[in-house]
């Protein structure tokens, strides 16, 4: 007997199921790797202002933000704002180098 179900014909384990497919050493060489995956890290990396510990991602991302609010100010006051052609990305891209060398310069 066959069952349909959202187009995935799934069999009986007498009739040779999913489980029966692939041998037991090829599941067992898939499985193995994918462990590995599971152990982590040791800690997160977090920071204490002022008595609360904050994951150290969201500090960067905090400093990205306010390097790409000044940029843009910067380029506003210049007049240069009206000259980008997608003002938007060039934002975005200066936030993520800012996020990203906060995260190099300050945990590396």
């Amino acid at each position: 007997m066959t069952l349909t179900l959202m187009n995935i014909a799934m069999r009986s384990p007498e009739r040779g199921g999913a489980s029966y497919r692939f041998p037991r050493t090829a599941r067992l060489w898939c499985a193995a790797p994918m462990l590995g995956l599971l152990s982590g890290c040791d800690g997160a990396p977090s920071r204490n202002i002022l008595g609360s510990y904050f994951p150290s991602w969201m500090v960067c991302a905090l400093v990205g933000l306010a390097l790409a609010l000044a940029a843009r100010a910067t380029l506003k006051a210049l007049g240069m704002l009206e000259e980008l052609p997608v003002p938007a990305v060039v934002m975005l891209a200066i936030g993520c180098a800012g996020t990203f060398a906060m995260w190099l310069i300050w945990l590396s």
